[in-house]
C-alpha cells in the first residue's frame, strides 16, 4: 500500500470509495462523498490523501479548515476517512490519518478536531476537551489534538459543505 496526495484524476474513484465505505455505516447520512466533492470544489481540502494498492484506490482521508468561535486560527477538521469494505480493518485508515496529521504538523497547523469514536481516535492523540464544542454533539465524541498552543477553545464549526443533506 502507498499513500499519496489526491490528483484531479482521482475524484471519481474517491467518491466511489467513500460511498462504498459508508454504505452500511450506522451514523452515515449517505452524503459523505458529496461533502468531499463540495470541499474540493470550494478549494477547502487542505489535505486529501489516498491509499493505493497497485492502481486501485482503497482509502481516502480529508482534512478541511474549521472555525472556532468564528475565528480561522489554523485548526482543521478530520473527516471523512474511508476505506473500501474489503480492505477495512487492515490498518489503511490508521495509516491515512497518521500521514494526514503529519502533513498538518509540517504545514504549521495549530491543531485538529474530529467527531468520532473516542476509543479509535485516542490512539492518534485526540482527546475530548470541554473547551472545544460542536453543537448538538455529546462532548465525549468531539475531540481535539493540539499541535501548537496555546489554544483557546470555543464553538467549532465545519465548512458549510458539511451541511449537505
Amino acid at each position: 500500500m502507498k499513500i499519496r496526495s489526491e490528483t484531479p484524476a482521482d475524484a471519481a474513484a474517491i467518491s466511489s470509495v467513500i460511498t462504498a465505505a459508508f454504505l452500511l455505516a450506522e451514523h452515515s447520512d449517505g452524503n459523505e462523498a458529496r461533502i468531499v466533492e463540495a470541499l474540493r470544489e470550494a478549494g477547502s481540502l487542505t489535505v486529501s490523501l489516498v491509499a493505493t494498492e497497485g492502481d486501485r484506490i482503497v482509502g481516502h482521508v480529508a482534512f478541511s479548515p474549521v472555525t472556532i468561535d468564528g475565528r480561522s486560527d489554523g485548526w482543521l477538521g478530520l473527516g471523512p476517512v474511508a476505506v473500501v469494505p474489503d480492505r477495512q480493518r487492515h490498518g489503511i485508515g490508521s495509516a491515512l490519518i497518521e500521514a494526514g496529521l503529519a502533513q498538518l504538523r509540517i504545514q504549521g497547523s495549530r491543531g485538529c478536531v474530529v467527531l468520532g469514536e473516542p476509543g479509535y481516535y485516542r490512539r492518534f492523540g485526540f482527546a475530548a476537551d470541554p473547551e472545544f464544542r460542536l453543537a448538538g454533539v455529546p462532548p465525549e465524541y468531539f475531540q481535539r489534538l493540539i499541535f501548537q498552543g496555546p489554544c483557546d477553545g470555543g464553538l467549532v464549526e465545519y465548512h458549510h459543505a458539511f451541511e449537505i443533506g
